[in-house]
């Protein structure tokens, strides 16, 4: 067992043998560890799941080794007294050789290529929404309040550009213009990233699948490709809704155990994506004829309308693995109206 703690520029290395005891200790840098990994015969390289760590794992796989990253977090409690770079590594080989462990699988190059678009996409779209109410104070101040929406506030503040007797100032007008130009200049480029979405999408054959679920759109289908690709590092359905943090927290008082809310852990992005796909798709599913639509019926006569989209991004979460994982497209089976 070889654990590599990564750094930008030096990284420490602790081997490990059959029975646990230290073999090696090494400081190496980053360019360096292929050559050193090379003269080693084939073992279990274990590393954290952090940036750099999928380009360094596929390179030690093609020499022969066996890769597992693993969340930083689950190597935490293995770190003993004085923590320094040597023993962040030794924490990480004892962390990768118990049994238990939940490894992250190995990433391909096109789906980090894809997580980076995912990553500017969100950029982008926070940097807009930090113009859009930076405009709003400022447009406040003098007055001039506007309705909720961007598409309702982007027409205004086109009106009010064109409007000779509107109440701002010769500079504040100008530095509205330039606010505007530069927020249409997001949009642009938000838009070609939605584009390249689509295509990508429509190229990939198991993204073809997903998009074909309710509430998944060429957004969460290609983001749940780039994340999990065929869904196989979850044994069961029921994995990827917890992975996500789409299932409930679960606290036992008295005996009877209590279901609270969902949890900030896992993937923020993708649970945001799923929560806001089941909430569009919930007006339509309800109102279908078949078991989801009876599920989702009686759901919203006895719980918050809020709970009812997070348990159905749960559910669309699960048919999302199963289509991954056993192929096919997803098809609905509406019973006959009663006459």
């Amino acid at each position: 067992m070889l654990g590599i703690d990564l750094g930008k520029n030096s990284c420490s290395l602790v081997g490990l043998d059959a029975s646990g005891a230290v073999v090696l200790r090494r400081r190496s840098r980053r360019e360096t560890i292929v050559g050193l990994t090379a003269k080693l015969p084939a073992c279990i390289v274990a590393m954290e799941a952090c940036c750099g760590a999928h380009h360094l794992g596929r390179l030690l796989a093609a020499q022969g080794h066996v890769i597992r990253l693993m969340s930083p977090e689950y190597v935490r409690p293995y770190v003993k007294a004085q923590k320094n770079d040597d023993r962040d590594a030794e924490a990480i080989a004892e962390a990768a050789s118990r049994p238990t462990m939940r490894f992250v699988p190995l990433k391909a190059q096109e789906q980090l290529d894809m997580q980076s678009l995912h990553r500017v996409r969100s950029r982008l779209v926070g940097m807009r929404t930090m113009l859009m109410n930076q405009l709003r104070a400022i447009l406040l101040e003098r007055g001039l309040a506007f309705p909720q929406g961007r598409r309702k506030f982007e027409t205004a503040v086109d009106v009010l550009l064109t409007d000779p007797e509107a109440r701002v100032g010769t500079r504040i007008r100008a530095l509205v213009a330039e606010i505007r130009e530069e927020w249409a200049g997001l949009d642009r480029r938000i838009e070609a990233l939605d584009r390249e979405f689509v295509e990508r999408a429509r190229a990939d054959e198991a993204t073809r699948r997903l998009v074909s679920i309710p509430g998944v759109g060429p957004m969460t289908a290609t983001a749940l490709r780039a994340a999990v690709d065929d869904g196989s590092a979850f044994a069961s359905a029921r994995d990827l809704p917890a992975w996500l943090g789409l299932v409930p927290r679960q606290h036992t008082t008295g005996g009877r155990p209590k279901l609270l809310g969902i949890s900030k852990r896992g993937n923020a992005y993708l649970r945001g994506l799923f929560i806001h796909g089941a909430r569009a798709a919930l007006a339509s599913l309800s109102k279908a004829e078949d078991a989801t639509g009876r599920w989702l019926r009686g759901l919203m006569a006895r719980a918050h309308y809020n709970v009812v989209v997070v348990a159905l991004a749960a559910k669309l979460a699960r048919v999302a693995w199963a289509t991954l994982r056993k192929g096919g497209s997803f098809e609905r089976h509406l019973e006959p109206a009663l006459a």
